[in-house]
């Protein structure tokens, strides 16, 4: 009987484990052409708005394949950028991607800065991030939220290694699978990230590529590691 109670209740909390699970993308924004059309054509940047957004809902997918219809996506973006981006094309971006995320189940959060990106990972239940993806662009050492949006080839919006430490380590599960698709994210900010959380963060050697995106495909890139 009491080997029976427990294997019940181990059963129970695993299926409770399961349904508490999140799967979180945050999403970076893109520059403004404004800006990019200054520079020389090799080093711009977003020509197209919604780089970031589709390779978002194109994980979207995989995911829901992967663990099913109802597998709870939270949707974290940094808004300032399409904001401003929705302003110079004259398009209504953020009410396009707030849609998106109400068409594929997903539960939005919008943040406007470093602080309240970290703020919104640390609000999720203790052990529940089963996935954390993150596109947008980044270097060897942050996140980048923004760039070449506020300020011409420069991020007024960052989340550095050095600030991985205010990410609670105890809202990710034991397992869980997180991966940086923004650019050299493997060449520093992948082993600060191990030490920060406790979990591996899986990022590329050199440049990314989302030239594809738009056919459907995830971005690219020379090679993925932890």
């Amino acid at each position: 009987m009491a080997r029976s109670l427990r294997s019940a209740l181990f059963a129970f909390f695993s299926l409770v484990s399961i349904a508490s699970a999140d799967h979180v993308i945050m999403t970076g924004g893109p520059a403004l052409r404004e800006w990019e059309d200054l520079r020389v054509e090799r080093d711009q940047h977003d020509r197209w708005w919604a780089n970031f957004i589709r390779a978002s809902t194109l994980r979207m997918v995989e995911l829901r394949k992967a663990y099913g219809e109802n597998a709870p996506i939270v949707w974290i973006v940094y808004r300032p950028a399409y904001q401003t981006r929705g302003q110079e094309d004259r398009q209504p971006y953020t009410s396009w991607i707030a849609n998106l995320a109400k068409k594929r189940n997903c539960t939005l959060v919008w943040v406007d800065s470093s602080s309240s990106a970290i703020s919104a990972i640390n609000n999720r239940p203790r052990a529940s991030i089963e996935t954390f993806d993150y596109f947008g662009h980044s270097n060897k050492y942050c996140f980048m939220l923004d760039y070449g949006n506020d300020i011409m080839a420069s991020s007024s919006a960052w989340i550095h290694e050095r600030d991985l430490s205010r990410i609670r380590s105890s809202v990710f599960a034991k397992n869980a699978y997180c991966k940086s698709w923004g650019c050299h994210t493997a060449e520093s900010m992948s082993k600060a990230w191990k030490s920060a959380v406790g979990i591996n963060l899986e990022g590329a050697l050199g440049a990314t590529d989302y030239s594809m995106v738009g056919r459907g495909q995830l971005p690219t890139g020379k090679g993925w590691v932890r």
